[in-house]
């Protein structure tokens, strides 16, 4: 009965992706054994990785698409039911999970051949992309086949933080005696979601860097396993549904320095751009001050110093501050991004984009611009100085009546409980809006990405059939309708400090209430009145 269910419109559905490629799907779960840890493991109940790969395929490929809730399905149903809390504003969607997530599909053709690159260097440019609260290696299946189809292989990453509702750890094989297919069947351990304040003090400061520590872990190890896959060494794939990880040998743009393209959401924008800075700025930890707390060491040989330059491409979507602002990390925090260094292109390199709903949350705004100017460290930092003037502003916009989770599958899937709860409009459009400036900021930066179409960058008349670069998506004075740049100048808005003064802003009341901001893909129900003090 439920195959039946898309077909009847009981079930929602993706939009196509609109690129020029088809777009495949693979899901890699590897031994941790099996990789270079660059740093020493944080938790040893973590035996392997886990991402999707995102990738263009074969246009000859038949479509076998991928379901969008992980198996098993009714355990993850439980999981997301457990992690939205059946609070009465939510009651009706938790209903409605069991009878339609089960058959939500990702368009994508399941294990398919991948494209032979078409780019100046043969090999496909490469973004890494890291999950929210709430989310997993699915959450983001849009943004990422939407960028991969237009000629990208894009790596989620499930990270095993407990910031997933439930993720689910394959125990590795042991011995040589025991086969892959056995040791798929053996039990799987689980992590569970592990639930945190918003509100800022030592305990939660402490939980959320033990949770970066195990993302910036598994990220260092994925960024070995992409080596490796791109060198063709062998690599056991615990996940037996999928096919032989061979054909990506010499395919992937992974070994020249500052090719590979760091993004996340929420905590996944704080997750990458936490990766980043440490591994720039780590041969300076002896400068930092002595109750600085290294999240994540590369060894000096790691091929990761040699990667993330000043020239990587950063794309920071709602970032989230609060895990970055933790005392014990504040060293990190004041020092600006990798493009911000001596030769480096300034904020041209940095993309981030606000949704109303972070736009909204002034306090949060103002950490967000010191975070994207070249000294954090200032509270008014003035882009319009003579200093200053040497560097370009990053690309920073907002996406007018959007909500947190706009960018992420849910606002695509549920589109009526996002215009309910949240107010936001247009779901597939602020997607899409999303998706234009992604691969404008690639572009800008010499990532050989396919155009975007005439329809996508909502051209009519004579401009219709004109394709290619989308400066319209970056300009300045709203050419998008919806669409708005923001100054990354901390003194160009009516900024303020803390919650006190802006409970005391009829403007920024929203300040003081950051639950529908700061959840990422978490719907919590906080307690009103409290504020992430910045």
């Amino acid at each position: 009965m439920t195959s039946y269910l898309p077909r009847l419109g009981l079930v929602p559905v993706f939009p196509e992706y609109t690129g020029p490629h088809k777009v495949g799907t693979i899901d890699i779960e590897l031994p941790v054994s099996e990789l270079e840890s660059p740093t020493a493991a944080p938790d040893e109940f973590i035996s392997t990785i886990q991402y999707r790969v995102f990738y263009p395929c074969d246009p000859e490929s038949k479509k076998k698409s991928v379901n969008w809730l992980p198996n098993p399905q009714r355990e993850h149903v439980s999981a997301y039911t457990r992690f939205l809390g059946a609070g009465s504003m939510l009651a009706e969607f938790i209903s409605f999970f069991p009878r339609h997530l089960h058959s939500i599909a990702i368009p994508v053709s399941k294990n398919a051949p991948i494209l032979k690159p078409t780019t100046p260097n043969g090999r496909w440019p490469v973004m890494i992309f890291s999950h929210g609260l709430g989310g997993n290696r699915n959450a983001y299946s849009h943004l990422a086949g939407s960028v991969a189809s237009h000629g990208m292989i894009v790596i989620a990453p499930e990270h095993r933080d407990g910031s997933a509702p439930i993720s689910y750890i394959r125990d590795a094989p042991s011995n040589n005696s025991l086969s892959e297919k056995s040791a798929a069947r053996k039990a799987k351990r689980t992590v569970d979601y592990t639930r945190y304040s918003h509100t800022p003090s030592p305990e939660v400061e402490a939980g959320r860097n033990t949770q970066l520590k195990i993302r910036l872990w598994e990220l260092g190890l994925i960024h070995d396993s992409l080596l490796k896959l791109d060198l063709g060494e062998k690599l056991n794939n615990l996940n037996t549904s999928s096919t032989s990880l061979s054909p990506f040998k010499e395919m992937m743009d992974v070994h020249s320095p500052g090719k590979i393209t760091f993004a996340g959401h929420s905590f996944g924008a704080a997750t990458v751009t936490q990766f980043v800075k440490t591994v720039f700025y780590s041969p300076k930890n002896h400068e930092a001050p002595s109750d600085y707390e290294v999240l994540f060491s590369p060894s000096s040989r790691s091929p990761l110093l040699s990667q993330i330059t000043s020239q990587t491409p950063i794309i920071l979507l709602d970032i989230w501050c609060l895990p970055l602002r933790a005392q014990s990390t504040r060293w990190l925090w004041d020092q600006p991004f990798p493009c911000y260094a001596p030769g480096g292109p300034g904020g041209s390199a940095l993309l981030a984009v606000e949704s109303q709903a972070f736009y909204d949350w002034r306090v949060h705004l103002k950490a967000t611009k010191r975070l994207l100017s070249p000294d954090p460290s200032s509270s008014n930092y003035d882009f319009t100085s003579e200093e200053s003037k040497k560097w370009s502003e990053p690309n920073f916009f907002y996406a007018m009546s959007s909500a947190h989770l706009s960018q992420s599958d849910f606002g695509l899937l549920f589109p009526r409980l996002t215009r309910h709860v949240f107010g936001s409009q247009e779901p597939e459009r602020v997607m899409k809006l999303n998706v234009r400036a992604v691969l404008q900021l690639l572009r800008s930066n010499g990532v050989p990405i396919s155009n975007t179409s005439a329809a996508d960058m909502e051209l009519e008349g004579k401009s219709a059939g004109e394709t290619g670069d989308d400066t319209r998506i970056f300009g300045k004075n709203q050419e998008v309708r919806g669409w708005t740049w923001l100054s990354t100048g901390v003194n160009d808005m009516k900024d303020v400090d803390d919650e006190a003064e802006a409970s005391g802003n009829v403007e920024d009341t929203k300040a003081t209430e950051p639950t529908q901001a700061v959840v990422g893909n978490e719907i919590l129900k906080q307690k009103e009145g409290t504020a992430e003090k910045l």
